[in-house]
C-alpha cells in the first residue's frame, strides 16, 4: 500500500533564486542568514536527512546524508503561498497575481462596503500586527473594516471578535473573493481576526485563507480522479479553494506534527499534504530571528517521531514554497529556492541536484502513484529509486 506525504515548510527558503532582483529580494537567503544570525545551525536529524548538503549552511556538515537532497527554483511568477503550493502540485501560473502596494481602488472598496454593510479603513500596505495596533481602536468604536494588504497578492481583513462575529468576518472575505477577479485577480483573500484591548491587541488562531480556485489540473485532481485518498494538514485546503482536498487547520506547528503523526498512524494507503505555518507566519513577517531557529530546532527534535512512522513503500518529501528572511528590513516572503528532502526506506539518497522547477515534486509524487502526468515538472523518482 503507497502512502506519500509533501511537508511544506512555509517561508523556509534556502537561498536567492536566479531572478530575485526584480522582486525587490536582494539579500534574502532565509535558512543561510538565520544560520549566519546564531553562529551556525545545530540541527542533527536535518544534518542526517542532508540538510546542508542542499546548499552548504553553517554548522550543518553531513558527509552522507540518508534522504536524497538538493533545491527547487521557482518557475512560476510571484513568491506567494499559493503560487508556491500551486507549482508544487503542477500548476505554473503565466501571469503574477495583482498586487496592490499603494492600496486598493477607491471603487472596488466602495463596492465592498456597499455589500457589507461597513465602511473601510487602513487600505495600505503595512505589517498585520502593526496597523491592528494603529487602527484597532478605531475600528471597534466605528465598526469598520481594516483593509490592508502587502507586497504580495493579498486582501486582508482585519476584525476584532468582540465587534465584529466571525460569521460576518468570513462572509465579508467571500464578499471580497468574490469582487477580486479579471483585472483585480488577487491570490488571497485573509480574515485576519483580532482580540484583546489597545495597546494590546492580538491575532487569534481563526485566520481564514479564501484563495481563487485553481486555474488548472493540480496533482490533488489527478489524485482524486484515480481514487487515491488525499489528507490535508493545516491551510492547504484554503490554497487550492477546497477543490479535491478537505483539512484540519493547524495554529501552530506542534498542532501539525501531531496531526501528521496521527495521519501516519491511521493511513493505510494515500496522500498527506502539509502546509507548516509557523515559520512564515509567526517569525518570517515578525523578523522574529530566534523564534525561526527555535521553530527550526523543535522540528528537528520532532523528526525521529515522523520518522520512527514511516516504513515499507513510504515517500516523504520535505520542502518550502517561498522565503521569508526574518533577519532582512522586510517583513514581506521573498523570492527563493526550496530545499528538497526526500526519504522513505526505499529511497536512495541521491544528490537532485538544482530542480528548474517546484513542479518536479508533485510529478514524483504522480509517478510514484501511477496517475496521469501533470502538466508541468519532471520526476526524480527513478533518481531516487534504491
Amino acid at each position: 500500500m503507497k502512502r506519500a506525504a509533501v511537508i511544506v515548510l512555509d517561508g523556509v527558503g534556502i537561498g536567492p533564486a536566479p531572478d530575485t532582483a526584480p522582486y525587490g529580494d536582494a539579500g534574502s537567503d532565509t535558512l543561510g542568514n538565520v544560520a549566519r544570525a546564531v553562529g551556525g545551525l545545530r540541527l542533527p536529524a536535518l544534518d542526517r536527512l542532508g540538510l546542508g548538503r542542499c546548499r552548504p549552511l553553517p554548522g550543518l556538515e553531513d558527509a552522507a546524508p540518508t534522504a536524497a537532497h538538493g533545491v527547487a527554483l521557482p518557475a512560476s511568477p510571484g513568491k506567494d503561498s499559493t503560487t508556491g503550493h500551486w507549482e508544487i502540485c503542477g500548476l505554473l501560473l503565466e501571469r503574477p497575481f495583482r498586487t496592490y502596494p499603494d492600496g486598493f481602488p477607491p471603487d472596488l472598496l466602495a463596492e465592498f462596503a456597499r455589500r457589507t454593510g461597513r465602511g473601510v479603513i487602513g487600505n495600505k500596505a503595512a505589517s498585520g500586527t502593526a496597523i491592528i495596533a494603529e487602527l484597532g481602536a478605531r475600528h471597534q468604536a466605528t465598526g469598520q473594516w481594516i483593509v490592508y494588504t502587502s507586497a504580495d497578492s493579498v486582501f486582508q481583513i482585519a476584525a476584532h471578535e468582540e465587534t465584529v462575529p466571525l460569521a460576518e468576518l468570513y462572509r465579508a472575505c467571500e464578499v471580497a473573493r468574490a469582487l477580486l477577479v479579471g483585472e483585480h485577480l488577487v491570490s488571497r483573500v485573509i480574515a485576519r481576526p483580532f482580540v484583546g484591548r489597545p495597546g494590546a491587541y492580538e491575532r487569534t488562531a481563526n485566520r481564514r485563507d479564501f484563495s481563487v480556485e485553481p486555474v488548472g489540473t493540480t496533482l490533488l485532481d489527478r489524485l482524486a480522479e484515480a481514487g487515491v485518498p488525499r489528507v490535508g494538514i493545516g491551510k492547504v485546503d484554503d490554497l487550492f479553494a477546497g477543490r479535491n482536498i478537505t483539512s484540519r487547520h493547524t495554529p501552530t506547528n506542534a498542532a501539525a506534527y501531531r496531526l501528521i503523526e496521527e495521519a501516519l498512524d491511521q493511513l493505510e494507503s494515500g496522500f498527506v499534504f502539509v502546509n507548516v505555518i509557523e515559520f512564515d507566519q509567526s517569525w518570517g513577517h515578525r523578523n522574529d530571528v530566534a523564534g525561526f531557529h527555535q521553530g527550526l530546532r523543535e522540528l528537528d527534535t520532532w523528526l525521529p517521531r515522523l520518522l520512527a512512522r514511516v516504513r515499507g513503500e513510504d515517500l516523504i518529501i520535505l520542502t518550502a514554497d517561498h522565503g521569508n528572511d526574518p533577519t532582512t528590513p522586510s517583513t514581506d516572503h521573498s523570492r527563493e529556492a526550496v530545499p528538497v528532502l526526500a526519504f522513505g526506506p526505499w529511497v536512495h539518497p541521491a544528490h537532485l541536484g538544482e530542480r528548474p522547477t517546484f513542479a518536479d515534486m508533485g510529478a514524483t509524487v504522480a509517478e510514484y502513484f501511477g496517475v496521469a502526468p501533470l502538466g508541468a515538472g519532471a520526476s526524480f523518482l527513478a533518481e531516487i529509486r534504491a
